[in-house]
This record gives structure tokens, C-alpha cells and sequence, in this order.
């Protein structure tokens, strides 16, 4: 192996090829793995949840996008796309995605097919996206344009939004009203945003998003204790709806993504104020979806602005389920009836418990990479992953029994890619209340008395399977995941390919990965250590029992360097928190 003369080898074993980089001719010390820090709630989730079985997450992704972005789709209930030609906000065409099986609220035949919500459209694309398919041009169409139509520019709120005109407010989907609504799809945006940085029409949009957030945030100063903000007049409301103080992440997430794309200090100044408001509360008011995104930001400015954030309690918060007036939220940890449905995130009381399918993939967007720059949470976020992940199969109606399922002789009409919204340990409806748990149901019919039994399989939630399916993949060990900790990490510097493997089993297993024709060496975040080099096409490495490794693949050239606690490769960082004690 070549290396600058500057650099030294400094080669030990341990069961197994090891080795390490001097990074100093002068001084270098062998640093001490990373002391792993836990969740107490991942705690209680069993380490081989049962009945175990993880999907093609990646496969079901890409057949989502493949039927319900085909408008040529025939049977009952199909096609789940249409064309919206109302020209809200800009001066073209835009396109809905129904939110449910057979909502009567949608589709062209509707309220002139105005209604429809980002949360599927906007998520939709992003799922999409994140497998690798191009949305800004698919079968003649430009997706990723026709979202600027959410761009509220004619109510002057000048955000992304939930839906695309006020007129459908009665219909639902939290048109400003409902604090997460308004934030969220912003998050989405800026998501999306990084996968097309020439789309036209983009920039100025974000920018004015996050000029509304950074402004929104001053107004706030430090007090999120309301329903919504009124992003037209900048004034906080307060309805019968919780205060929803964790929108203070979302704020932060998108200030964030914002100072990386434009380099403007006063978003990475708006971004730590609006993450500290969220860090000053006391007590938790986790209530849908932006809380893990706190701890993402949280990890991220340590890790690259060397601010040092305790965001401890924000994963507690996230986790534990004690959330005060959306009582419960959190994620789940129980066992049905012998199934485990630990990991997935809604209400941890509601019924005995109801969790979210959409929710439950979106927890996994920031909490994945958070552990890319704080790798003290490897174990407690690869186990709760693979509970995450083996429960989510159970929203599907060709993966759960029938006789735990509402309308399992429906379930055609999903064509395999349209799950249920949820799964609950007591049915909410009275003539499937004597189903055992876990139910697998969804909320559809609340929504409209004339909604179709249908509506309980979940369109917007089931096409946000590409987070899923970007950071999920199988390995030759059943229960041993490939965590891409790169894949949901936005506007993040330049990286190498990152992965996470969590070993939930009482011995040590032995893992072999593809790394392609590139020839590497491996540096693994969790041991501090490079552990093999030369390394081309296949690497084998082992990982003790319920224990995790952070494999960092560097180019077998890269010239190593130690520089303020961080470990680099050709001045890119492969370990933040390198020179630390834990």
C-alpha cells in the first residue's frame, strides 16, 4: 500500500486482519473504540423480533412508482394518478396522487380534482428518487416541476404546502391549521430539492422557504408553543389542536439543508436557534413526525459546526412514548398475539397501540445518517432498525395472515404495492373489533362517512417505501442489515460509502459484502480502526455478538490525515469523532 512518506504503518490483529494509518509522524495514538451509548426504550425491543422476515423494501419501491405512476392502470380504484389542471400557484399543470384507496374526496371527478395532498405527491417522488428513478423525466413527464404547484404564492404563506389551495381546507389534509402540515412537506421539498439542483423554478422557492423559517423563528424566539404560524402575517396561533412545539426541528432540519446549499450564515444561525428552542423545553411534545429530525441536526452541527448539543432527551422523546397532550406518541414495543410489532412509531396507548406506517418510515430518514456523525448510537439505532423493519412487512396484506387484517378479500385490489395506513392491537371500528391483534387497518373512513371500505390501504404512507428502500438491504446473514447511512443524508459534504451492520444475535457472525471492482480499504467507525486493505469486489469481516460495525469505504490510494478530532481521506471526513474518548 502507497502512502505519503509523511505517514507511517502501523499494523495489529485481532481474531482477524487488522490495521492502522499514522495519521502524524510526531504523535499518534491508537484510538480506543466508540462506548456505545443507548436508548432505553430500543432496550425492551427483543434482539430477534419474531416472526422475522424482511422485504425487498428497494423492489417495492420501484413497483409503487412503476403502478401508481401509470395513469393507463386499469381495475377498480385505479389509476391512483391524475392530472390537476386548476394552475393554483403557477401557471401550469400538476398532478394528484389519491391518498387513499377509493377517497372520494379525489380525483377529477371531485372538487374539480383540486384536492390532493403533498404528503403523497411530494413523498411519492422523493420514494422514488431515492431508488434511483429519474422523476423530473418519466414517460414525458416532470414530476419534480409539478410539485411547485404546493407553493402557496397565492395565500402569500410562500411555503411549501400540504395542499395547493385553501378552497379544500374543509376536505382535511391540515390545511393551516395544523402545525406539521404546514412544516413537513417543506423537509420533503428540500429533499427533493437535493436529488435536482438545476430544476427550474427551485432556488427561489427554497430561498423563500427558509427566509419564512429563519423569519418565523425570530418571531418565535425561542417559544414554539403553538398549533400553527401564520407564515403570510408571521403570527403563532392557537387552536384546539396541541401545541406542537417540535416543528422547532423541522424549522431546524430545513435552516440547515438551506446554510448547506447557499452558504448564507444567518440560516446555520437560524438553524442552531430554532434547534435550541427545541433543546430548551421540558417536557416532550413529540407529535407526528419532526422530533427525530432534531436529533439529526443535533448530530450533524456537532459533528460539522463543533457545536456540542446533549440531544439525548430528543431521542428519548422520540422513543419513549410520553409525549404530553398527543398522549403516547412514540414508537412502539409490545408483542401481539406472537407477533413482535417493537419499532414502528405512532400511538403507544391509542387502542392498546397504533402504529403509522408512513410515520415509521420517515423516522428512519434522520435517524439512519445521524449515526454516520455520531457513531455512539450505532447498536441502539441498528437494533430498533431491525425491529423497524421486520414489523413493517405486517402493514401489507400479502405479508399478514388474513385473520388479522380488515378487508383481507380487498387486498387485490393493492396490486402488492399499497399497504394499510396502520396496525393497531384493538380495531377502532366496531365490526372488526373481534379481529385478534395485530389488525392491520387504516383511518379512511374517518375521514369521510363516504369513504369505501378501501380507503383503509394507505397511498401516501406506502409511497414513502423508498426511504426504506434506499437504506435497507439484505446481507448473507438473515438478520444483519446494510444500513446505507448516506442515502437520507441531505446536503451532506462530499462522503465515502458508509454502512451500517448491527449484529442482533448471542454469538459473533461472520458478514460478506460486495464492494465492487474499486480497490479500498476499510475503515470501521466503531472500532476507530481500519480493519483491512486491498480490498476488491468482496470483504468478509466479523462482528461480535449484538454489536454493531460503521464500515467506511476508502479508496485504497486516500492519504490519511488526523486534523481537530476528525479522521480524514483525502480531505474528505470518515470519522468525526475520532480523537474522542467515547
Amino acid at each position: 500500500m502507497s502512502v505519503n512518506n509523511r505517514y507511517k504503518n502501523i499494523f495489529f490483529g485481532v481474531s482477524y486482519s487488522l490495521f492502522l494509518i499514522a495519521c502524524s509522524p510526531s504523535k499518534f495514538d491508537i484510538a480506543s473504540p466508540v462506548q456505545q451509548e443507548s436508548i432505553h426504550r430500543v432496550e425492551e425491543m427483543p434482539n430477534l423480533p419474531q416472526p422475522f422476515k424482511i422485504l425487498d423494501f428497494n423492489e417495492m419501491a420501484k413497483n409503487y412508482d412503476k403502478l401508481v405512476y401509470d395513469p393507463n392502470q386499469t381495475g377498480e380504484y385505479w389509476p391512483l394518478i391524475w392530472k390537476d389542471n386548476s394552475r393554483k400557484n403557477i401557471d401550469q399543470e400538476t398532478f394528484g396522487i389519491y391518498t387513499a384507496m377509493g377517497d372520494v374526496r379525489q380525483g377529477t371527478e371531485h372538487y374539480e380534482g383540486i384536492f390532493h395532498e403533498s404528503l403523497a405527491s411530494i413523498g411519492s417522488v422523493l420514494g422514488g428518487s431515492l431508488v434511483g428513478i429519474d422523476k423530473s423525466q418519466q414517460n414525458g413527464e416532470n414530476y419534480v416541476g409539478m410539485l411547485k404547484n404546493y407553493f402557496n404564492s397565492e395565500t402569500e404563506w410562500n411555503i411549501m404546502m400540504n395542499n395547493t389551495c385553501p378552497e379544500v381546507a374543509q376536505l382535511g389534509g391540515g390545511y393551516a391549521r395544523d402545525w406539521w402540515y404546514d412544516v413537513y412537506p417543506n423537509v420533503m421539498f428540500y429533499a427533493v430539492a437535493d436529488f435536482y439542483p438545476e430544476e427550474k423554478g427551485y432556488e427561489p422557492r427554497l430561498r423563500s422557504v427558509a427566509d419564512k423559517f429563519y423569519e418565523a423563528n425570530a418571531v418565535l424566539d425561542g417559544n414554539y408553543a403553538y398549533s400553527f404560524f401564520n407564515y403570510a402575517t408571521m403570527e403563532p396561533t392557537k387552536n384546539w389542536i396541541c401545541a406542537q412545539e417540535d416543528v422547532a426541528a423541522g424549522h431546524a432540519f430545513v435552516l440547515y439543508s438551506a446554510y448547506q446549499k447557499f452558504k448564507e450564515p444567518k440560516y446555520l444561525e437560524g438553524a442552531k436557534s430554532s434547534l435550541e428552542a427545541l433543546l430548551n423545553q421540558k417536557e416532550n411534545r413529540f407529535y407526528e413526525i419532526l422530533m427525530p429530525f432534531g436529533a439529526y441536526v443535533a448530530a450533524r452541527l456537532n459533528a460539522e459546526q463543533g457545536t456540542n448539543y446533549d440531544f439525548s432527551k430528543i431521542l428519548d422523546w422520540t422513543f419513549d412514548g410520553s409525549s404530553v397532550c398527543r398522549e403516547g406518541w412514540g414508537v412502539l414495543v409490545d408483542n401481539w398475539n406472537g407477533y413482535d410489532v417493537s419499532g414502528i412509531v405512532g400511538s403507544t396507548v391509542d387502542h392498546g397501540g397504533f402504529g403509522f406506517l408512513m410515520n415509521t418510515y420517515d423516522t428512519m430518514w434522520p435517524l439512519v445518517p445521524m449515526v454516520r456523525y455520531d457513531q455512539r448510537y450505532a447498536n441502539t439505532i441498528g437494533k430498533w432498525m431491525l425491529n423497524a423493519a421486520n414489523a413493517s412487512r405486517l402493514f401489507y396484506p400479502n405479508e399478514i395472515p388474513d385473520k388479522h387484517q380488515t378487508i383481507p378479500e380487498e387486498k387485490h385490489h393493492t396490486k402488492g404495492v399499497i399497504a394499510y395506513e396502520g396496525l393497531i392491537k384493538k380495531a377502532h371500528y366496531e365490526q372488526y373489533e373481534h379481529l385478534e391483534a395485530p389488525v392491520a387497518i387504516g383511518d379512511g373512513m374517518h375521514w369521510n362517512k363516504d369513504n369505501p371500505k378501501v380507503s383503509q390501504f394507505s397511498v401516501y404512507g406506502s409511497g414513502h417505501v423508498g426511504i426504506a428502500g434506499a437504506i435497507i438491504s439484505k446481507t448473507n446473514v438473515e438478520n444483519i442489515l446494510q444500513l446505507d447511512l448516506l442515502a437520507t443524508d441531505f446536503y451532506k459534504e462530499k462522503a465515502f460509502p458508509s454502512y451500517l451492520y448491527y449484529n442482533p444475535n448471542p454469538e459473533e457472525k461472520e458478514v460478506t459484502i460486495n464492494t465492487g471492482e474499486q480497490e479500498f480499504k476499510i475503515y470501521d467507525a466503531i472500532k476507530r480502526a481500519f480493519i483491512a486493505k486491498n480490498v476488491k469486489d468482496s470483504f468478509t469481516f466479523k462482528i461480535s455478538k449484538e454489536n454493531s460495525s460503521l464500515l467506511v469505504l476508502v479508496p485504497q490510494d486516500a492519504e490519511i490525515l488526523e486534523k481537530d478530532g476528525k479522521l480524514y481521506a483525502n480531505d474528505i471526513v470518515i470519522d468525526y469523532r475520532y480523537s474522542e474518548e467515547n
